[in-house]
């Protein structure tokens, strides 16, 4: 594995190590105020990156392409701001809901644009 399959790959180990210990963070602390960040991380961190990850490990041309690079970048700084603002939001910070909505909308865009790029290839004739 290596490029932008590597690099989802990797997104989504942190992903998935941060999201765990927010689920045992709160079963120790049987505070679970946090379980909607816990989601989003766990699914739309650790799942969707790596869904990416082997969607471009199994097609590398799609993954050698400038739109690619494009998906990885917009789906890790949006991802990164949507659980940071989603995280402080719940923690009671109302002045992150905008880095929220920022990251909400930065991450469905990325989303859109995987659309693009897998319907592209999975449909490209043989």
């Amino acid at each position: 594995m290596q490029g932008v399959a590597r690099n989802f790959f990797t997104l989504a180990i942190v992903y998935a190590l941060i999201g765990m210990g927010l689920g045992i963070d709160m079963a120790i602390s049987q505070d679970h105020t946090q379980m909607p960040t816990h989601a989003h991380v766990m699914v739309a961190g650790w799942l969707m990156s790596s869904v990416f990850a082997f969607f471009y490990h199994l097609f590398p041309a799609a993954a050698a392409s400038a739109l690619a690079k494009l998906h990885f970048w917009l789906a890790a700084v949006s991802g990164i701001l949507l659980m940071a603002g989603l995280y402080l939001l719940l923690a009671g910070n109302e002045a992150m809901e905008a880095m929220t909505a920022v990251g909400s909308i930065g991450f469905y865009a990325a989303m859109a644009l995987f659309a693009f790029i897998a319907l592209r290839t999975v449909y490209r004739p043989a």
